[in-house]
């Protein structure tokens, strides 16, 4: 059967991608409704929208011939797939309000369906306390977020997180989560039944509102292993640094910024039945961060930064006590020199019953590169693993998570 999307347009600049994407979803043979908010009206017609998707474009919650058969209910109903792109800061804040005062918003309360939002916006709405709360409590809500892409802006000299992804990526997203189970559907595979709790990325730890401490993790292989678990039935929370790649599908993803906020959306997430710590968390953050931009004074000394050391989330989890510690808890070691030794004595030192280790030495091309070499470290010895995809690596870690689950659960029979 041919699947169907509502696709929300809000009011932004990258309104104009929209066009794009309609014209690549038909191409797949993807039906695209659309509703067009009173701002998208300003930056993209209902002419131009209706030409593509050769559908009614909708526009008003009152339009008399659609209301008498109550067209927003239908709309929300009848479709597969809503999709908000671009998503306005002004529309995640209904959305997460609960508001119901136009039919974009009438739509989004009224459906069952899932949702895929794509926001884009100016970098410090994105970053407002406030958009941040909204974001988190859709997400709580079961709503995917695709997060903005870092990169220029419209504005004049604007640059960082607020660009909305590119079209190619929006097709890839809204295809996964087409082809995804129905909800509540039984997941099948080695790892059904579980629920495994992965952290990716890096850390940001500011130093004033612009600048921050960070390290060249770029999620790759977290999220690979996110993938990979969720592929093999579990039930995956990612807790995940800010990233520029897009979320594995089938995967509740919950995003921190901090060290801090990494900690506690953990131990929000627990229990679990696996946790693998695969983030690259900066080990120290600057004691009293400046609330305002720290300038630069001809003639002047450089700031000194006093700096703390940030929790150790690994050991923190892996030394715990109780049903709070995952029965299985593997940890990644990034080194670049004398790899298996350090990881060893990490093991050891954190708890971990497994360490993931690897060379991140420049030379490497680890780190921000599609391929990795490493050993898994265990109590009972090293396998090191030729050079393969981080695909590969997270499709090989998981079969051997699934080995490590069916020894256990024999054993307990």
């Amino acid at each position: 059967m041919k699947k169907r999307i509502v696709l929300i347009i809000g009011g932004g600049i990258a309104a104009y991608k929209c066009l794009d994407l309609i014209r690549r979803l038909k191409e797949r043979g993807i039906g695209v409704r659309v509703v067009l908010t009173r701002a998208g009206e300003q930056f993209v017609t209902p002419l131009s929208v209706g030409a593509l998707s050769n559908e009614p474009v909708f526009t008003n919650l009152f339009d008399l011939d659609a209301e008498r058969e109550i067209g927003h209910i239908r709309l929300s109903r009848e479709a597969d797939l809503i999709v908000v792109a671009p998503a306005t800061a002004d529309l995640l804040a209904k959305m997460a309000g609960g508001h119901a005062d136009d039919l974009a918003s009438t739509v989004l309360m009224a459906t069952d369906k899932p949702v895929l939002v794509a926001p884009a916006m100016n970098p410090r709405m994105w970053m407002h306390p406030a958009t941040q709360r909204n974001v988190r409590q859709l997400e709580a809500d079961g709503i995917r977020i695709i997060e903005p892409r870092v990169g220029e802006m419209a504005e004049r000299g604007e640059t960082g997180p607020g660009r909305l992804p590119e079209v190619p990526e929006l097709v890839a997203a809204i295809e996964e989560m087409l082809a995804g189970s129905p909800a509540g559907a039984a997941r099948e595979g080695p790892l059904a039944g579980l629920h495994v709790l992965v952290t990716s990325g890096p850390t940001h730890e500011p130093i004033d509102p612009v600048r921050y401490i960070a390290n060249r993790s770029s999620g790759k292989q977290g999220h690979a292993v996110a993938a990979a678990a969720a592929k093999a039935g579990a039930r995956v929370t990612l807790v995940s640094g800010p990233v520029t790649i897009p979320d594995p599908a089938g995967v509740d993803v919950v995003r921190v910024q901090t060290a801090a906020e990494l900690l506690e959306a953990v131990t929000r997430a627990l229990p679990a039945d696996v946790g693998i710590f695969a983030a690259a968390v900066a080990d120290w953050r600057v004691a009293n961060a400046g609330e305002q931009k720290i300038k630069k004074t001809a003639g002047a000394r450089a700031p000194s930064l006093s700096l703390v050391e940030n929790p150790d989330i690994l050991k923190t989890i892996a030394s715990g006590k109780g049903p709070s510690r995952p029965p299985l808890v593997i940890g990644f070691a990034a080194e670049t020199e004398n790899v298996t030794e350090y990881a060893a004595r990490k093991l050891k030192s954190k708890g971990a019953d497994w360490i993931v280790a690897n060379d991140v030495s420049p030379a490497s091309g680890v780190m921000g590169g599609d391929a990795n070499t490493v050993h898994l470290v265990a109590r009972d010895g090293v396998e090191s693993w030729p050079l393969m995809s981080k695909a590969e690596v997270a499709a090989r870690l998981v079969a051997r998570i699934a080995e490590h689950v069916a020894q256990r659960r024999e054993a307990a029979q």
